[in-house]
């Protein structure tokens, strides 16, 4: 099973980003879509699960969005939120995964058995920090996860 996983967008779909995300059985969205437009599209990729992010706050369409996401992922159970800060202190035991967005900054960070990861932003250009999303790989018992670049 492969699971895409993108995050601040802030309204720009790449078609890079598109790509890389095809033949993803889900997709995940970290926050900061920035228009509706792009849950769209990526829902007529494979099923979205999303929250949103601090700049979505402001946009009626995305009222009904989730802070927080809590969802199975073949068998591993992740947990969705935009910041980093907002992930409790104490996590259920049965959360392996955790997945952020906010910082723009690409991380695959395993620490004590959980897999924190943060695809990255895969909109307009912050700084000099790279445009990315991120792929997951179940392969059997294992996961496995890539930051996928989609600027040269």
């Amino acid at each position: 099973m492969k699971i895409g996983v993108i995050a601040d967008t802030h309204g720009l779909l790449r078609p890079e980003a598109v790509d890389a995300l095809v033949g993803c059985a889900l997709i995940v969205h970290a926050g900061d879509i920035g228009k509706p437009d792009v849950l769209e599209v990526l829902e007529a990729l494979a099923p979205v699960r999303v929250v949103r992010g601090n700049n979505d706050l402001k946009w009626p369409w995305a009222a009904d969005l989730p802070d927080q996401l809590r969802f199975d992922m073949g068998g591993w159970q992740a947990l969705l939120v935009h910041d980093i800060a907002d992930v409790p202190a104490k996590l259920d035991e049965a959360v392996r995964v955790v997945i952020t967005g906010h910082s723009h900054k690409p991380l695959i960070d395993w620490r004590d058995g959980l897999l924190y990861l943060n695809p990255g932003s895969a909109g307009p250009r912050r700084f000099k920090l790279p445009v990315t999303v991120a792929v997951i790989e179940m392969k059997g018992e294992a996961l496995v996860a890539n930051i996928i670049p989609l600027l040269d």
